[in-house]
């Protein structure tokens, strides 16, 4: 049930001025309404000269939309995605003959393309082409006036395009050509048909520039707008007739715009949504990979059996040989990487780290950073995106809208010249084998979040590729979807003959789907190791955390750690004083008290709880302490409510020292 809405009395102040703007546009046009003589509009509008007047206005609308479809897309495109030196010169000059006076256009179009003119010679000496008072040049003037009206509208729409769209294309092997005409273009659609709408429009009623230009010639040069002209000093009313006609389809054209074209927010309770299909339960997903889990022993056993299903070889790992990689990047990141073919690396670290940027460079597609890239045997650094064989799946998904699962999953093959009914069989056999093949008809509107990744994640396998790179492909996703789509990735996987890079800040997704993880501080490498050596011993704070662990840095003294922000920590096994370190402190290792705890425990703090959140079955716990750093514990729901532990409560904290692990830094 829609809520009422509300409607709120605007101003006088203002409400006045627009009612007077309003009849200030409306009154010519009642004018025209009034004074046509209906009776006689039949006979005005099928005389011998406005029929021929009409019959050349469309000749030379149609033939200016042409030219400017030819020459405005390519420029939308260039001033849109391209960022070069005199851009906003050139936009002025797209702009200038939508605010020149038409006469002062059409002089100037005389001085550049007149017999007198600066290219006007050559064209006639070199093709026989003489512009002014000829068709040719009315459909100049007309282009003139009208193009900027589609470069403007079509730069808007390419502007609000999302670019990971197009460069997913590239990384799935298709030309900056074919990207345009496959994935831009449809994309960009409503924007264009606006912008062609308007130019046409635009170029059916210009006048100022035509017969500056071309003349006022009957049947060469007289479009309609020039035959009101002339009929308005003999004939008033057949004028009329003649530009009630032409505000008509005025009228028609915005009519046509309004709401689907133009921006017009759309009454979503009359737009019926797109159904969208129930995921499929998967029991089987582990609820999370123990710290000493390593890549993907941790699959279930439940996964789909390629072979069993009838699945045809359409791995890389089977088409084109076992890919293994050596990265050298330098930029904003400075780091070499080397992994061999079937391994998968976790890529992790604070925000701005580097690590979107890690992938775009190994893509070819960011300035800040530089890769020298060789998969197996080929040197691909020099290579365009598109013929690196390097598949990206961003946060997204990215799938084209405008094509269905099918189509996505097969746009890869396709782009590699795969003939259309094997890119569709081997697509099909992709998604039956993620299993999403029962949706291969559907467009991505009606996925769910985690079948959408699925078919994301089938195009980019799909499409061959010898380097896989997926950017937080989970991270839209909520819990349960995410467990079921982490599994599916997990199974597929383990067949890929490439590498393989994930950027993920979910501590399960690291340690359950990678061989190693790979952590990043400002573009350099932190630590790359498995993933059970990283969550033993993490080397920053940031990941400790990440991993649910409580992480203290500090320098190592001869009573244990004293801490960076003050105190001293003491721990079991020593570090050589002066050495930099990091205190490992996992929150079951971390008891809470209402009282001062006697005993063994060494490391003892008073302090506050500043938050409590659910994790599972169990609480954890922030505690602030003016005598050490925050501390996270995890207890018990029934501990909880024996402590009386609130937000605001005081507490005591207590750790004992051979419960602290140092990570020597």
């Amino acid at each position: 049930m829609s809520r009422p809405r509300t409607r709120t009395r605007p101003p006088v102040t203002l409400a006045l001025p627009a009612l007077l703007a309003v009849g200030f546009l409306l009154l010519p046009l009642i004018g025209i309404l009034t004074r046509t003589q209906w009776s006689e509009l039949g006979a005005h509008l099928t005389s011998p000269g406005v029929v021929e007047a009409l019959k050349l206005s469309l000749v030379v609308s149609l033939w200016a939309l042409g030219l400017s479809l030819l020459l405005g897309v390519p420029l939308a495109w260039l001033l849109a995605r391209v960022d070069f030196k005199g851009k906003a010169l050139v936009r002025s000059l797209v702009l200038l003959p939508m605010v020149l006076p038409p006469t002062v256009g059409g002089v100037a179009l005389l001085l550049g393309f007149g017999r007198r003119g600066l290219l006007g010679p050559w064209l006639e000496d070199t093709f026989g082409l003489t512009l002014p008072f000829h068709t040719s040049g009315a459909v100049v003037a007309a282009t003139f006036v009208a193009m900027p009206f589609l470069v403007i509208s079509l730069e808007g729409a390419l502007g609000g395009l999302k670019q990971s769209y197009e460069e997913t294309a590239a990384s799935l092997g298709a030309s900056p050509v074919r990207v345009f005409f496959t994935v831009t273009l449809p994309m960009v659609g409503p924007g264009l048909i606006a912008g062609a709408a308007l130019t046409w429009a635009r170029a059916l009623g210009e006048f100022g520039a035509t017969i500056t230009f071309a003349g006022n010639l009957p049947g060469t040069t007289q479009t309609l707008p020039l035959q009101v002209y002339l009929l308005l000093q003999d004939q008033p009313e057949a004028a009329t007739s003649v530009s009630l006609l032409l505000l008509a389809i005025a009228m028609g054209v915005l009519i046509a715009l309004r709401g689907r074209w133009t921006g017009t927010p759309v009454d979503r309770r009359t737009v019926a949504a797109p159904p969208v299909i129930a995921e499929p339960q998967v029991t089987s997903e582990p609820d999370a990979a123990s710290p000493a889990t390593t890549g993907r022993a941790a699959a279930g056993t439940d996964a789909p059996d390629p072979k069993a299903s009838g699945t045809p070889e359409a791995s890389s790992a089977s088409e084109a040989g076992r890919w293994p990689l050596h990265a050298e990047v330098t930029g904003f990141n400075e780091l070499t990487l080397d992994a061999e073919p079937g391994t998968t690396i976790a890529v992790v670290g604070e925000n701005g780290a580097g690590k979107t940027t890690l992938l775009r460079a190994l893509l070819g597609l960011t300035p800040r950073a530089h890769a020298v890239l060789r998969l197996g045997d080929t040197e691909v650094t020099s290579l365009p995106p598109h013929k690196r064989q390097v598949a990206w799946v961003p946060q997204d998904g990215a799938l084209f809208p405008h094509l269905t699962a099918l189509a996505n999953t097969a746009y890869g093959l396709r782009a590699r010249r795969v003939a259309r009914a094997d890119a569709r069989r081997e697509a099909q056999a992709w998604l039956d084998r993620l299993g999403v093949g029962h949706l291969a008809g559907r467009k991505p509107g009606q996925l769910s979040g985690g079948q959408a990744q699925r078919v994301a994640l089938a195009r980019a396998l799909a499409a061959r590729p010898r380097l896989l790179l997926l950017d937080e492909p989970l991270a839209a996703l909520d819990q349960t979807t995410r467990a079921r789509v982490r599994h599916t990735l997990r199974t597929h996987l383990a067949d890929f003959g490439g590498v393989c890079l994930i950027v993920t800040h979910d501590p399960v997704e690291a340690v359950s789907l990678a061989d190693r993880v790979l952590v990043l501080a400002d573009g350099r490498t932190l630590q790359d190791a498995p993933p059970g050596e990283v969550t033993r011993h993490p080397r920053s704070p940031w990941v400790a955390r990440m991993l649910g662990r409580n992480a203290w840095p500090g320098t190592a003294s001869a009573e244990g750690l004293a801490l960076a922000g003050g105190g001293r920590l003491v721990v079991a096994e020593a570090l050589p004083e002066g050495a930099p370190a990091l205190a490992i402190i996992s929150p079951e290792a971390v008891s809470v008290h209402r009282e001062r705890p006697g005993g063994s425990p060494r490391n003892v703090w008073p302090g506050t709880v500043r938050e409590i959140t659910a994790v599972g079955s169990r609480l954890r716990v922030l505690i602030g302490s003016a005598e050490a750093p925050d501390l996270v514990a995890e207890i018990t729901p029934q501990a909880a409510a024996e402590l009386g532990v609130a937000d605001g409560a005081a507490v005591w904290t207590s750790v004992k020292a051979t419960e602290v692990t140092l990570v020597r830094l």
